[in-house]
């Protein structure tokens, strides 16, 4: 393969770091407004896989997913047959601001050189969080985040001949790997630092999730922190061990989360935020350069409620990015305004969603707020499947601007969670949200839908304490 530098043609060069969700959707959108004449564009990844769905391993390795291959977007040879010049098992180990080139190196042969660019796009995503615990590299412990990692967890999964699993965290990924597991005839235990699961829940919401886990066989251990992984005199993974006990394990999941990955930007001098993240403007252009772009899951983005910047590694937002970033490098116009922190999941058959602050979110930023908490039904008590949901809603105390919203809750929960997220954008109050005229009909909703209860009723409790 060649790592040549040289410049083709007379016109500009694009490079990409990073060639999934948001590098690979600058490129394509980069690639529909010039042509290769106009804009060269070259693209490193250092895994095996590029414009893949990391959301969706979990699925993949529970079964629901036939094959790994329909997790792929776009194959490497469709991205070059589009004359995006796309280097597979390639990373990129240092950039040169100043001389606006990088240096690659080759992952399987180790040969090196650099590249020079005339715009940069940098889309090094997220790593797992991998605890500096006593035994944590031995064979049989896992992250998923790429499909490399799902490839080697299912290998695990075949092999192994015990059934015991241990999730260590109980996050989404956490969550969602457990349920795979338990589907895989897995006994599952869930070590969780946090009181309930989902800490992007409310305790309370959290609650409703851990008894469905619960429900499920999963064995859910709050409150404790794994102090060492336990190995085998063969020397692979036999357990984990807390302060207070040890979980027998024959494989072991890592689900405590994700950090950005920006050690390549903060040695090249570029801008990070609180959470690690490197900084943009609303054009997703790194703060203080000109002409180096930064997507995905290794920038922060400003949270519209709280008006602070926050770390949101989602597929959703990764893939606007590269919308927002491809345009821009290719010579239009777009922004980035914000996220407003929707997310959704599920456990069996338990949906679990979120928008905007919880409690702790809005008490950090200062804001005052009322909260109210709802029990209804996914349909008309009387139509046959009506299923119960809750709803939790918070509005500000004096403005009644709605702040937050979760619902846990069987079929026909989660997507509800999209009209708060609209209502957040637009800044409703909740007085507003509880007159919009949604569709009804017995079997989606009650005459009043659940998220219009929570919010005529958050509607009265901010008049009151007015």
């Amino acid at each position: 393969m060649s790592m040549s530098g040289a410049r083709g043609g007379g016109g500009e060069r694009l490079v990409v770091i990073g060639g999934d969700a948001a590098g690979m959707s600058a490129a394509s959108q980069a690639r529909r407004l010039r042509g290769p004449d106009e804009l060269e564009i070259v693209a490193f990844e250092r895994g095996h896989f590029a414009s893949f769905s990391a959301c969706g391993i979990p699925y993949w390795v529970g079964g629901e997913v036939p094959e790994r291959d329909r997790l792929i977007a776009r194959t490497p040879e469709e991205h070059r047959a589009r004359d995006i010049d796309l280097r597979m098992r390639t990373e990129v180990t240092e950039i040169d601001v100043a001389g606006q080139r990088v240096r690659a190196r080759h992952v399987d042969s180790g040969a090196e050189s650099w590249t020079p660019y005339d715009k940069l796009v940098i889309a090094t995503g997220a790593r797992p969080v991998r605890p500096e615990l006593p035994g944590v590299d031995a064979p049989g412990v896992h992250g998923v985040q790429t499909l490399d990692d799902g490839q080697a967890l299912l290998d695990t999964l075949g092999r192994t001949r015990g059934r015991r699993a241990v999730v260590v965290g109980a996050g989404y990924i956490g969550v969602e790997m457990a349920e795979a597991l338990i589907n895989r005839g897995f006994e599952v235990t869930v070590v969780n630092r946090g009181k309930e699961p989902m800490s992007t829940l409310d305790p309370d919401m959290g609650r409703l999730v851990h008894r469905a886990m619960e429900g499920l066989g999963i064995t859910m251990v709050n409150d404790a922190e794994v102090t060492r992984v336990l190995t085998g005199e063969d020397g692979r993974v036999r357990g984990v061990a807390t302060q207070d006990a040890a979980y027998p394990a024959d494989v072991v999941i890592l689900g405590i989360g994700v950090r950005p990955e920006t050690a390549l930007a903060r040695a090249a001098g570029l801008p990070l935020g609180a959470h690690g993240g490197l900084l943009t403007d609303l054009a997703m252009r790194v703060r203080g350069q000109e002409n180096i772009w930064a997507g995905g899951d290794c920038v922060e983005v400003l949270n519209l409620v709280s008006g602070q910047e926050q770390y949101v590694p989602l597929g959703t937002h990764a893939n606007k990015h590269g919308q927002v970033i491809g345009t821009n490098a290719g010579g239009g116009y777009a922004t980035f305004p914000g996220v407003v922190g929707t997310a959704v999941s599920k456990v069996c058959d338990l949906e679990i969603a979120r928008t905007g602050l919880r409690e702790k979110d809005a008490r950090r930023v200062g804001l005052r707020f009322e909260t109210v908490t709802v029990e209804s039904t996914s349909r008309a008590g009387y139509y046959p499947g009506a299923a119960p949901m809750t709803v939790k809603m918070l509005a500000e105390t004096r403005t009644g601007r709605l702040l937050g919203v979760q619902i846990v809750g069987r079929e026909g929960a989660a997507k509800r969670v999209d009209i708060a997220a609209v209502a957040l954008t637009a800044r409703l109050t909740v007085e507003q949200m509880a007159s919009l005229d949604l569709g009804y009909a017995p079997p989606f909703s009650p005459v009043w839908d659940p998220v219009l209860v929570g919010a005529r009723k958050a509607t009265a409790k901010v008049r009151e304490a007015g």
